[in-house]
């Protein structure tokens, strides 16, 4: 009997021990929680002092304490007078911290939220440079990988995201520097089809080269990428002795390209 009593009153401390381990725990959480929630450490300012200490840390490039400022500003005052300009300093500090996925993630708040607002603009052109740079890092310009030949998704996205923020707001001053990021995606694009049309040649796929090569000519007018296709869809023809067809691609290659590289090689041939 007495064994029985020892046995169950250690089970009964073990129990308590327990809920006291678990209490401890639950105190810890809560106060990590409060020293990393960003409405809870600065509970005792107001909206313009998170916000100005917010601003003041990014501009001296203090990213992640803006961050933390331009959060809680957000949870805790999300219709204050600083907010909307607090979202937009969210989006270029998490650019800088190249947190990809939250800067892309505010600015499609920002849009949502402010569909045709006095900023919006930005949010787009900030998509754009972003879905760029995710895919496309400064270690890949620096290595200087070719862009064309790896998966153009990313590209693809950037692209339409300059598309809408011409669309929507021609007269942004973001507007010319979109464009010219358009043309360098676009060059890009055609760069990628004509490698493809190079390597169904290379394997004696005339046929398809020939088409592949013809969509660069078709859809990517005024690309770099315009002659060597052309060139490439005269030599697709006379590989298959289609003289006819090779003669007149050869035309369209010297009345527009005459000076070219891709003309002269092909001429020779």
């Amino acid at each position: 009997m007495n064994d029985f009593n020892s046995i169950e009153k250690h089970f009964i401390t073990m129990k308590y021990t327990r809920l006291i381990l678990v209490g401890m725990i639950c105190l810890l959480l809560c106060a990590c929680a409060s020293e990393t929630d960003p409405a809870q450490l600065y509970k005792d300012q107001t909206a313009e002092q998170i916000f100005k200490d917010g601003e003041n840390a990014m501009l001296k490039g203090q990213y992640d304490k803006a961050i933390k400022h331009f959060e809680a500003l957000d949870a805790r005052y999300p219709f204050s007078a600083h907010t909307q300009q607090s979202q937009l300093d969210m989006i270029y500090t998490y650019y800088q911290q190249n947190d990809y996925p939250s800067a892309l993630a505010a600015a499609d708040q920002y849009i949502r939220l402010y569909p045709r607002g006095p900023h919006t603009d930005y949010a787009y052109y900030m998509r754009g440079v972003i879905e760029f740079e995710e895919n496309h890092g400064v270690i890949e310009r620096y290595l200087h990988i070719d862009f064309s030949k790896r998966d153009l998704t990313g590209l693809h996205s950037a692209y339409l995201d300059f598309n809408q923020l011409l669309q929507f707001f021609p007269e942004s001053p973001y507007a010319a520097d979109a464009k010219q990021r358009m043309i360098y995606i676009r060059n890009i694009f055609a760069q990628h089809q004509l490698q493809v049309a190079q390597f169904y040649f290379d394997r004696k796929a005339y046929v398809a080269a020939i088409n592949r090569a013809s969509e660069v000519v078709q859809h990517y007018q005024e690309t770099p990428a315009v002659p060597d296709a052309l060139a490439l869809m005269v030599k697709g023809y006379r590989a298959l002795d289609f003289h006819q067809e090779a003669q007149e691609t050869l035309k369209t290659l010297k009345l527009n390209f005459p000076d070219s590289d891709a003309y002269e090689d092909v001429e020779r041939g």
